[in-house]
């Protein structure tokens, strides 16, 4: 079984699912090597109030076979900052597999990895990769050549089972599902914005305004920067 590295980007209010769901599954591909890889070995905060301790640095970390970036709305200072974008975009050139879940796929687009393909993001950013010349597709996992994205945070394990089949089979896929127990039956019919009603899609947007009021502007901005 041949071996496989995995480097997750890890960055400031990362929404940690979009990382340890895929990173769950993809440390089961047999041979692989799994780095959560930041700026520095610094602790690094997460959404859900609590911190991933980094495994490498950019420095250290110059190939990998599967580039994954996660989301969450620490995903613009990561576009920001140019050291972040840089590595990305240097791991994505010569990756075997350049991934993301959620809106991490935004990130990859702004460091050019996206340009002419398909892909998926969260749904209330989706239409944001076409500022950066990819063309959005509304579907939890989308695979254009050796780009894999997947939708918004627990579609990782989705992405990542599916990455899983396509790299070791379809059966090792399914023990994968097995040994994690990946059956969902969420006990509400509420996941995308077609099926939650009004008042839950207001309360959801209502929280964007308030905690990122300017999100969709500065991600503009990058894109009008960049010129993709």
């Amino acid at each position: 079984m041949e071996p496989v590295h995995v480097a997750f980007l890890l960055f400031p209010n990362v929404t940690q699912l979009d990382l340890t769901g895929p990173a769950q599954v993809l440390s089961r591909l047999g041979n692989a090597k799994i780095d959560l890889v930041a700026k520095t070995r610094d602790h690094v905060p997460t959404d859900a109030q609590f911190d991933l301790l980094p495994t490498a640095t950019f420095a250290e970390v110059t190939h990998a076979d599967i580039l994954c970036v996660p989301g969450g709305f620490g995903t613009v200072a990561a576009m920001e900052d140019a050291e972040t974008l840089d590595w990305v975009r240097r791991i994505g050139t010569d990756a075997t597999w350049v991934t993301s879940v959620c809106t991490g796929s935004v990130v990859l687009a702004a460091a050019g990895l996206l340009t002419g393909y398909k892909a998926t993001s969260h749904w209330a950013s989706r239409h944001q990769l076409a500022w950066f010349g990819a063309e959005p597709v509304a579907e939890r996992t989308v695979f254009d050549r050796n780009r894999v994205t997947g939708g918004g945070v627990t579609a990782g394990i989705d992405f990542a089972l599916a990455l899983t089949a396509a790299i070791r089979g379809e059966d090792h896929a399914k023990f994968v599902q097995l040994s994690i127990e990946y059956d969902p039956a969420p006990p509400f019919d509420s996941g995308t914005p077609d099926k939650a009603d009004a008042a839950t899609l207001a309360r959801y947007k209502a929280m964007v305004a308030a905690n990122a009021p300017d999100r969709e502007a500065r991600v503009k901005a990058i894109a009008d920067t960049l010129g993709l």
